[in-house]
């Protein structure tokens, strides 16, 4: 989302790099352009002025001044005051008498039933018991959307023919008799200047007395969603924001402005179209991001819940014994992809990250799809033993895999050194020659 800012950033950078003592005219120079890189991403224009002030004031003073790298010193402050920007992470308050009451509101079109399928699925994962409430009598298929995703998760979905405020009373009492600790209700999209409807909405948290009341609103809306944000709080006082769509091209002015502007932290982050693709909100790891540092701690996270953590020891002894096999690779490709796109995932990776590394991500995936292809057409004996595989072999694993025989030895070359390499790293030696089938970027 924030390719273009992060750009316009690093040309910034650079330029500072190049000098060696600041003046104050070089630091007034270079803030000119982040004000403008910061506006065109459509960053409300009082918190770029708020942000730009608090910068300055510490880039022209002792701390950069005095500093062995004055430019650094001034990406650090730049780092620091964007995260004080974004305001602290905004923690699901889940205390008080169950069943606890968690209610999405925004504008239709928003992403508030993916979100709360979302939503449900992480509670879940914490132990929490949870059920979800149709309260969408208004949008066509709302209700079957919500049930759809209930069933696809293997969370309970709360339906009936009352009004909502009656319907979300009634599901609070059926989560109560349930033994459910938290109830989400998946409320109409509504505008913020729709009287009645906003009154709906009061009625539903003064009947249920929600323990948060969450606006789920879309980053692609730029500085609409800031006056959307400040509409919903005025009116049913909101306790958090949901930011969906975080992995469009959207130009992430929103993400900067919300905390700053309306005083409600940001909970959650939605960075994809899949019920797993919903992360806590921390400001430190998405100003990397947005000054294009990668993040790496996000990258781990995603590892340790989508990889079987058995699996992969197993795999790398294997490796380091010499023993590993296209088998083992195919599994471990396998594990991979339920991170997420590759292209996603280098993003994440410091040295990756940044505007001046070109990833293709569609030649990417296609690249780790020609691999599996061809481990696919390997023989289970083939796959175990890579060395019986003559000509005839090749050109039969080729044709099976629409590949060329040429990408075939491509990807058992790259095997063999990979394994060579394993027996080097025994020995002392530190080359490193890439993963077989994965993309190498320069």
């Amino acid at each position: 989302m924030f390719q273009n800012l992060s750009e316009k950033l690093q040309d910034v950078f650079d330029q500072l790099t190049r000098r060696g003592k600041l003046s104050e005219a070089d630091v007034d120079a270079a803030l000119r352009q982040v004000r403008l890189a910061l506006l065109e991403a459509d960053v409300h224009f009082s918190v770029v002025k708020s942000f730009l002030d608090r910068v300055r004031v510490r880039a022209v003073g002792a701390e950069v001044s005095k500093a062995l790298n004055p430019a650094q010193q001034v990406i650090k402050i730049v780092n620091e005051e964007l995260v004080a920007t974004l305001g602290e992470p905004g923690r699901l308050n889940l205390k008080g008498p169950q069943p606890r009451v968690v209610m999405l509101v925004g504008l239709q079109g928003s992403g508030k039933t993916t979100t709360a399928a979302k939503l449900a699925q992480k509670l879940r994962s914490q132990g929490e018991r949870v059920m979800l409430v149709a309260a969408d009598p208004y949008r066509p298929a709302a209700v079957q959307q919500l049930q759809t995703l209930g069933q696809a998760i293997d969370v309970p979905v709360f339906t009936g023919d009352a009004q909502p405020p009656e319907l979300c009373a009634q599901a609070m009492r059926a989560g109560e008799r349930q033994g459910k600790t938290a109830v989400i209700f998946d409320t109409a999209g509504r505008l913020q200047i729709d009287d009645e409807l906003m009154q709906e909405l009061a009625a539903i948290r003064d009947r249920t007395h929600p323990v948060e009341v969450l606006l789920v609103a879309d980053a692609m809306t730029g500085q609409e969603a800031v006056r959307i944000a400040e509409g919903f709080h005025k009116q049913v006082g909101l306790t958090g924001l949901i930011l969906t769509k975080v992995d469009g091209d959207a130009r992430g002015g929103a993400a900067i402005s919300m905390r700053s502007v309306t005083g409600v932290p940001i909970k959650f982050l939605g960075v994809g179209e899949k019920t797993d693709a919903l992360e806590n909100f921390d400001p430190g790891r998405l100003a990397s991001r947005i000054l294009g540092m990668g993040d790496l701690l996000g990258l781990i996270e995603k590892a340790e819940a989508s990889l079987d953590q058995a699996q992969a020891q197993k795999a790398a002894e294997k490796l380091v014994a010499g023993q590993f096999t296209f088998e083992d690779f195919a599994a471990q490709l396998k594990e991979v992809r339920k991170m997420g796109p590759v292209g996603q995932l280098l993003g994440m990776i410091p040295g990756f990250s940044g505007p001046r590394v070109q990833i293709d991500e569609q030649a990417a995936e296609g690249q780790l799809k020609h691999t599996e292809a061809i481990i696919g057409s390997m023989t289970p004996r083939e796959r175990r033993n890579p060395d019986i595989l003559n000509a005839s072999r090749k050109r039969r694993i080729a044709a099976g895999s629409g590949v060329t025989v040429y990408e075939v030895n491509q990807l058992l070359k790259q095997f063999r050194d990979m394994q060579k390499l394993m027996k080097q790293m025994g020995g002392g030696k530190k080359r490193f020659g890439g993963m077989p089938g994965m993309p190498r970027f320069r």
